[in-house]
């Protein structure tokens, strides 16, 4: 698939069927997030893989009770270590948001291409899941989003959107 075609036709899918993902499709995916570029190449971001029905339905019920996402055959955590790099001007919680964002960025268009669902859960720094998975001091949470075939046709054309012209600055804001 087109890069412009699956940047164009990602959404958020909140249904899924309960279909296995391919091992060689999952490893694609996850490749894609794993090459990710990072603040002075720190590369800090961690992927936790969740499968089990029990902590995917504890996951769900952290994420604001969002049922779809324990649909999903994996749910994503998109996790960050803190790190003191010297390179760049960004707090390290900021490092860690962005560069966990272009991870988690790359892995939601790889998945597109590969005909997978994600949608991401904006649950930045949740304190509960940071807790629920054990994860160090050092280490944030990031995103969460379910990871598997979408069930239904969920690869549309964007709804309204700003025009161009709006969206585009030259030079300064005015």
């Amino acid at each position: 698939m087109d890069i412009y075609d699956a940047i164009r036709t990602r959404r958020s899918v909140r249904a899924y069927r309960p279909d296995p993902i391919p091992e060689e499709v999952l490893t694609r995916v996850l490749d894609a997030a794993r090459v990710a570029p990072s603040a002075g190449n720190g590369q800090p971001t961690r992927l936790i893989l969740v499968t089990d029905p029990g902590a995917k339905q504890k996951l769900a019920a952290l994420c604001a009770h969002q049922s779809f996402i324990a649909e999903a055959p994996i749910v994503v955590v998109a996790c960050g270590l803190r790190m003191n790099l010297r390179s760049g001007a960004a707090k390290p919680e900021y490092r860690v948001l962005i560069d966990g964002s272009i991870a988690t960025d790359h892995l939601t268009l790889a998945a597109r291409a590969e005909g997978l669902g994600t949608c991401w859960i904006g649950v930045v720094g949740s304190e509960d899941i940071k807790r629920y998975l054990g994860l160090p001091e050092d280490t944030d949470v990031v995103a969460v989003t379910p990871l598997g075939y979408p069930n239904g046709d969920a690869f549309t054309e964007p709804g309204r959107r700003i025009a161009i012209d709006e969206f585009i600055r030259w030079e300064r804001w005015s």
